[in-house]
């Protein structure tokens, strides 16, 4: 195994609703099916159990409640530049939902070839 620390990587994290749709299929598989088209390194969607959004309504999985429009996340890590790349691509998707973009710093481990992959990039 080899580990190889990355400074110029960004988490994207994209908020949405369950029920949002995009081209008649849900909005964050559709996001996560671009995500991959687009090469990412990886991307993972979150489904929230409970919370609220801009309009202060609340979106619950308990029983009494009975919500449809949990709140979605997905979760994007990768360098800068792709990063920038997918918040072109995906903005226009999302009607109603909010993006955040921190820095972070990633540890890649993996084989030396899985690595290498990610050390050529390292830099940009």
């Amino acid at each position: 195994m080899v580990e190889v620390e990355h400074w110029n990587t960004l988490r994207l994290k994209i908020y949405i609703g369950e029920n949002d749709r995009w081209d008649g299929k849900p909005l964050y598989k559709a996001i996560v099916e671009k995500l991959r088209e687009m090469g990412m390194a990886g991307a993972t969607v979150y489904r929230g159990i409970y919370g609220f959004g801009k309009k202060s309504k609340i979106h619950s999985s308990d029983i009494m409640r009975l919500s449809t429009d949990l709140p979605i996340v997905i979760e994007v890590v990768d360098r800068g530049f792709k990063i920038e790349e997918a918040i072109c691509e995906i903005k226009p998707m999302i009607k109603d939902g909010m993006i955040t973009v921190e820095p972070t710093i990633v540890v890649w481990v993996g084989s030396e070839e899985e690595v290498k992959k990610f050390e050529e990039d390292a830099v940009r």
